[in-house]
């Protein structure tokens, strides 16, 4: 399991955002490759990046401070929001991103993501973010009729390396993660997991590390670690002692 911590870029700063609604974003940090290099300090092992004002505008728009971090440090990176083109991909990858994560067009243009897939094998995740069931899009301001598990079946033979998913509802509010809805939606398909939205506590990272949850690839925390609910230490340690066991 793979814990990974997350920075969301609103104007350059890091902040979270409760049930992504942008306006009621919290400043975390004012210097986001500092806050980087401090997740790297304590231990993490891949950092999470969200272009928040990106995934609204459909492009990158805190490639700034996304430069700043990648020049800061030295574990890998995985970064969403505005990535709606080939020319972003390649641009992310090449500037030294780890993999891409693609939201809006998974749903508006698959064709995309499965051709992104194939030229950049194992760099490229879709998200999905989820309200009700339902998929959400644009920053999460639009909504689809789309399940999670529609849009996911789309990208299985597609060389996807992860689905992202997030419980819209639980972000940012602490309520633990929604591990039903994501271990559900694992063991209807092949490609690995990652549970996002809500984590709240240690208790969330033991309920990852139960043998239900064996297919999730990992978890991302986000408000928990930046108000001290969840001790990074602890949490990193309870993820390294059952790799050993395993």
């Amino acid at each position: 399991m793979i814990l990974f911590p997350a920075i969301d870029l609103k104007e350059g700063l890091a902040v979270r955002l409760q049930q992504g609604d942008m306006a009621r974003a919290t400043v975390f940090h004012r210097d986001p490759a500092a806050q980087a290099r401090a997740f790297e300090q304590q231990g993490f092992e891949y950092l999470h990046i969200v272009d928040l004002d990106g995934a609204f505008a459909g492009k990158p728009v805190n490639a700034g401070a996304v430069d700043r971090i990648l020049e800061t440090i030295g574990i890998p990176v995985q970064l969403g929001g505005g990535v709606r083109d080939m020319a972003t991909v390649e641009g992310w990858l090449g500037k030294g991103v780890t993999r891409v994560i693609i939201g809006t067009a998974a749903v508006r243009d698959p064709a995309f993501v499965k051709q992104a897939a194939k030229e950049f094998p194992g760099r490229v995740a879709v998200g999905l973010d989820a309200r009700d069931g339902k998929v959400a899009v644009q920053g999460w301001a639009e909504a689809s009729e789309l399940s999670v598990l529609d849009i996911a079946r789309r990208f299985e033979d597609a060389g996807v390396a992860a689905i992202v998913y997030t419980d819209i509802a639980r972000d940012g509010m602490l309520q633990g993660l929604n591990l039903d809805a994501t271990i559900a939606l694992a063991e209807a398909i092949s490609i690995p997991v990652v549970a996002s939205g809500g984590l709240a506590s240690i208790d969330d990272i033991k309920a990852m590390l139960e043998p239900r949850a064996k297919k999730l690839e990992g978890a991302i925390a986000g408000r928990a670690l930046y108000d001290g609910r969840l001790d990074a230490a602890e949490a990193l340690t309870l993820i390294r002692n059952a790799r050993k066991a395993a």
